[in-house]
């Protein structure tokens, strides 16, 4: 098949949706299939192709609700139109290639299908008649997939008795998690500077200020316990979102420690992932006690690599818990806007109990492996978009 995946940005852009369209399209790409993938025009990307996959830069940016900008605006459209794809799938709603897909979507012959990854903007009165007109558009689209079986976006469809749903989890990469690195982590941790014998709690997430790493070193420093040491690793922005004040925690957290004298501390790494991948190998747990998400990549990772999470309530977390029997939901409260704040209590009670419990640790975490193995790969779940993109139902 010709396939075309349209998102706001991509490799090498790193963030949850790009992940998303990076590893369908390059599973695609290995089940045979040619896939290209439209989206913005970065300074930094030296390659067309990466890995297999054509990469079609557009000068565009914006949506329908903040107005667009670039000069490629009609162009991408009438890719669109002209493209000669056999399927066309739009990741992600309230960004360019999705909204601007909508203006010409009865025109294009391809198989449509439509992503919408949470509506994030449900919510905001901004976006008041951007969702009054979408279950129409949302009717065009041969498919629409959904992350959960019960959040804000499968809901919407529900309210609108849409009948052109199905439901596609995401997962983790085998190419990554099928054969986990043997790591020494003794020498693994002093490279870091991480005392060697200590426990590791590990946080895979950017800076961005609504990932809930203030939540998490609260609970953290709440804990009663020792000997233990939080691992946050995501980009460095110094000028936006909570990299500074979390660095600033990371050196409190030193400074009480000659006084308290319990061996905790907290780290804020920017690395390889490679590296990343061995930081999941050797933790002792996954803490992600986020404050908006979809459907949370890293805890599909977290079970793929075979350790236990706690995490807030957010995006469907507490169905990936379920399904992969492998984590702790703790007790959070959602704003009108849809942001989860945890109760860094209970989470901090949650980090004691399973700590103390290696027996739980384990069975956790083996539960979570057997399941990412049976289920949640992305070479699994790449065959099930295959269907649908082959399918004419």
């Amino acid at each position: 098949m010709r396939i075309l995946h349209t998102v706001e940005f991509y490799n090498p852009s790193v963030g949850g949706a790009q992940e998303v369209v990076k590893q369908l399209s390059e599973h695609l790409v290995m089940l045979g299939h040619s896939v290209t993938v439209a989206t913005t025009k970065l300074v930094g990307r030296k390659n067309k192709i990466i890995n297999g996959v054509k990469i079609k830069e557009f000068e565009v940016s914006g949506n329908e609700v903040r107005g667009y900008l670039g000069k490629d605006i009609k162009k991408y459209q009438q890719y669109l139109i002209d493209g000669d794809f056999d399927v066309i799938m739009n990741y992600a709603a309230q960004q360019w290639t999705a909204d601007l897909t909508y203006e010409v979507i009865d025109q294009i012959k391809a198989r449509k299908i439509f992503v919408p990854c949470g509506y994030s903007g449900l919510y905001d009165i901004d976006y008041k008649v951007y969702f009054a007109k979408l279950p129409n558009i949302l009717k065009k689209y041969d498919k629409c997939v959904y992350l959960s079986n019960d959040y804000r976006d499968i809901n919407f469809s529900k309210k609108h008795k849409l009948s052109n749903t199905i439901i596609i989890s995401n997962g983790a990469d085998e190419r990554e998690f099928g054969n986990l690195p043997n790591v020494n982590k003794k020498e693994f941790l002093k490279k870091y500077s991480i005392p060697m014998n200590n426990k590791i709690l590990l946080c895979v997430s950017n800076h961005t200020g609504k990932k809930g790493h203030r939540e998490t070193i609260q609970s953290f420093n709440q804990a009663k316990i020792r000997d233990t040491s939080l691992v946050f690793i995501g980009d460095i922005n110094h000028y936006a979102g909570c990299y500074n004040s979390c660095v600033k925690s990371s050196k409190l957290a030193k400074f009480f420690n000659i006084f308290t004298r319990n061996n905790k501390t907290v780290h804020v790494l920017n690395i390889s992932r490679e590296e990343t991948i061995k930081f999941y190998t050797i933790c002792d747990l996954f803490l992600f006690l986020s404050n908006i998400e979809c459907s949370p990549l890293v805890l599909f990772e977290s079970a793929a690599a075979g350790k236990p999470f706690i995490s807030s309530r957010c995006g469907n977390a507490e169905e990936i818990a379920k399904w992969t029997g492998s984590g702790i939901i703790v007790k959070s409260k959602q704003n009108k806007a849809g942001y989860t704040t945890v109760d860094t209590h209970e989470a901090s009670l949650a980090l004691v109990q399973l700590l103390s419990s290696p027996e739980t640790l384990h069975q956790f975490g083996v539960s979570g492996r057997k399941s990412w193995e049976k289920k949640y790969s992305w070479n699994t779940i790449a065959k099930e978009y295959e269907k649908i993109y082959r399918s004419r139902k």
